[in-house]
């Protein structure tokens, strides 16, 4: 009889534990469950504090004295030297968007291609830029997939557009498209690759979610039910549109 007792104790305690998690259990999980929430919550504000920081200190001391708001307030104002920033740039683009203005920045261009060290690095400081501007004006578009690097393998791209000039010339009887195949953890390096168009798989996921997918190493999954049923329920207003029109 007092076994049976002992067996049920024990039977009901090991019961409360599997339906009550320990303290320690619990206090991880809340603290990860907060993590989630305040660790891309702080990083954007220390990223964006640093950066208002490292403008500032460059541009506040060539504003003049009398211009400079630090020099009569009692407090410093961030972001005053970002400000100032926007603005010369904006006019600068300006100025130099006249014949003057395009004739003094291929004067100076010239001075400083003559200079040995300083022409490479200027070419290609320009270079950069003028890429990362232009990609800003024609992001990608879409998704998709290609067996890479080798066929039963898949790879995830962002495709960019078809291939024009030389690169499609080269390639008779196929519709060559560019793509983008990131790496993991971080989406900006990666490889350029000339693809057939009917070798790429086509995915509904946004770039961003590609993004998010790439940079998550796969952990973070875009709702692909979630979209699908989206995409069904547009379908199905679209045609009772069209029949409430028709009739």
């Amino acid at each position: 009889m007092m076994n049976d007792k002992n067996d049920k104790k024990h039977s009901d305690d090991h019961a409360d534990h599997g339906h009550h998690p320990k303290p320690a259990r619990r206090l991880t999980n809340y603290f990860l469950t907060g993590l989630v929430i305040a660790a891309p919550i702080g990083l954007t504000m220390y990223i964006t504090w640093s950066i208002i920081r490292i403008v500032d200190d460059f541009v506040k001391p060539l504003i003049p004295p009398q211009y400079n708001p630090d020099t009569y307030l009692p407090v410093a104002i961030p972001g005053f030297g970002l400000v100032i920033a926007f603005i010369a740039i904006v006019l600068l683009g300006f100025l130099t968007a006249n014949l003057v203005g395009r004739t003094l920045v291929q004067f100076g261009e010239s001075i400083l291609h003559r200079m040995p060290f300083v022409s490479i690095l200027y070419r290609g400081l320009k270079q950069i830029f003028e890429t990362v501007v232009s990609q800003s004006h024609s992001n990608f578009k879409q998704v998709g997939l290609i067996q890479y690097p080798r066929p039963g393998l898949w790879a995830l791209v962002f495709i960019s557009t078809t291939a024009k000039g030389e690169v499609a010339d080269k390639v008779d009887g196929e519709d060559i498209i560019s793509v983008f195949l990131p790496t993991t953890p971080n989406p900006t390096s990666g490889f350029l690759l000339f693809v057939p168009r009917k070798d790429i798989n086509v995915l509904d996921m946004s770039v961003e979610d590609g993004a998010k997918l790439v940079i998550s190493a796969g952990l973070v999954s875009p709702e692909y039910q979630a979209k699908m049923a989206e995409l069904a329920e547009e379908a199905e207003e679209t045609v009772r549109e069209e029949n409430t029109k028709a009739s």
